[in-house]
């Protein structure tokens, strides 16, 4: 209906009152109003149009569909007096940034640019179809092939999960996996080379996504390296050379810097009140049984890494347990050389205390979803927390309804609101395979 609607409008302008179809004008100038984000030049290359070029209505009216079909504009216009030859353009209200899924190409300014070049009105958003989204697309499929990949790319709106509404076109490479390929090391020590081939190896079945991947390695190698001691680490990831396809994947290749400093031991992780988080608490976190002492002096028995992710869990998990489920919390390092000890002081940012909302039970007869709401212990309104949902599936005991449970798949689904902080709560038991 809205496709039919913006036609019909094209038309109804276009085909309003104007000079004999016949005749033949040179106008002085050509201007355009309505659409400051695009200078004339480009609109006039986008249209076709020439300086100094003699034309009849009908030109003109072609011209002006050739903007209309970019899928930039809502309306068009044009007067001409016998002097200035005048389009108003009213832009579209739903125009989309270009979002890279897997394409292996480096999105920021020198993309832009070259697609500024093949495309003069691109300045880094479409609509949702067809138009500009359609000349995009081809313009990468020639870049992909430059680079001697030749495959078919897709557009499609993407949707925010967080906003549950289109926020970008999507454009990805659909008939084949995209991976990450051939890490190149730099910096590593001879000692870590051995140890390093297995963490190199995963990162290389990692999904390629465009922007994402380098971080996704960089954070792999930052993680092993923590968890050997080397706190102060500094790792760079890169795309390099031209990805390769083969017959089943294309494989994009990576560089991999690796700064690794002097090897820490992990001494007392700390809250912000000061407060420190014991030996005992962290180990339990890490799901180890032992350590070396409860004595600040003594350094934690399990590695690291595992245990500043151990101790950052167990905080995250305090503070949603009291309904913080927008928690943060940072590690801030501290550390003596001297002794070759790295402190940590932890930042919490809780954010917002979230409620119980609404709570929905699917795939159920009517007997079980009576007896799963009378089983519910967390009204509406009370402080939200995602263990009540385990708690409830795993403390049923030997009645009917914990015998259903435990044959089959207990599943839950939480859809947070950020702006009234309540947490609706659909519950879905499946057979078990």
């Amino acid at each position: 209906m809205k496709r039919a609607f913006f036609l019909f409008l094209s038309v109804l302008v276009l085909a309003s009152s104007q000079p004999a179809a016949a005749q033949k004008f040179q106008p002085k100038t050509i201007q355009f109003k309505g659409a400051p984000e695009y200078s004339d030049e480009e609109l006039m290359a986008a249209a076709g149009l020439k300086k100094g070029a003699v034309l009849a209505f009908d030109d003109m009216k072609e011209h002006s569909q050739k903007l209309m079909d970019t899928g930039l504009f809502e309306e068009l216009a044009f007067r001409f007096d016998g002097v200035d030859l005048v389009y108003t353009l009213v832009l579209h209200t739903e125009l989309f940034p270009v979002r890279l899924e897997n394409l292996p190409l480096t999105p920021g300014k020198e993309l832009d640019a070259a697609l500024h070049e093949r495309i003069p009105l691109y300045h880094g958003k479409v609509p949702a179809e067809k138009g500009l989204a359609e000349e995009v697309r081809k313009a990468f499929e020639e870049m992909l092939a430059a680079k001697g990949i030749k495959a078919a790319v897709k557009a499609s709106p993407y949707t925010d999960p967080k906003m549950e509404q289109v926020t970008a076109i999507n454009y990805a490479i659909t008939e084949m996996p995209v991976l990450v390929g051939k890490i190149y090391l730099e910096g590593v020590s001879p000692e870590m080379q051995e140890k390093l081939k297995s963490v190199a190896d995963r990162a290389t079945k990692f999904k390629y996504e465009t922007g994402n991947t380098a971080g996704y390695i960089e954070r792999t190698f930052t993680s092993f390296y923590i968890d050997e001691g080397c706190a102060k680490v500094k790792v760079h990831a890169e795309q390099t050379g031209n990805p390769v396809a083969g017959n089943k994947t294309i494989d994009v290749p990576f560089h991999v810097t690796i700064e690794e400093g002097r090897h820490y031991k992990l001494g007392s992780i700390y809250l912000p009140s000061g407060e420190l988080l014991t030996p005992e608490i962290i180990n339990k976190a890490a799901g180890a049984v032992s350590y070396k002492s409860p004595g600040l002096s003594e350094t934690l028995s399990v590695k690291n890494g595992v245990a500043l992710r151990s101790a950052l869990l167990y905080v995250t998990g305090e503070y949603k347990s009291k309904g913080n489920l927008d928690c943060v919390v940072t590690p801030h390092p501290q550390y003596d050389d001297a002794s070759g000890i790295v402190n940590y002081k932890l930042d919490v940012q809780p954010g917002p205390v979230y409620t119980m909302g609404k709570l929905t039970i699917l795939n159920s007869a009517e007997d079980l979803r009576a007896a799963m709401l009378a089983a519910w212990k967390l009204p509406e309104g009370a402080v939200f927390s995602e263990s009540a949902i385990r708690t409830y599936y795993s403390t049923q005991g030997n009645t009917p309804l914990g015998r259903t449970f435990a044959s089959a798949n207990c599943k839950y689904k939480l859809t947070k609101n950020i702006e009234t902080h309540v947490v609706d709560v659909t519950l879905l038991l499946e057979k078990q395979q």
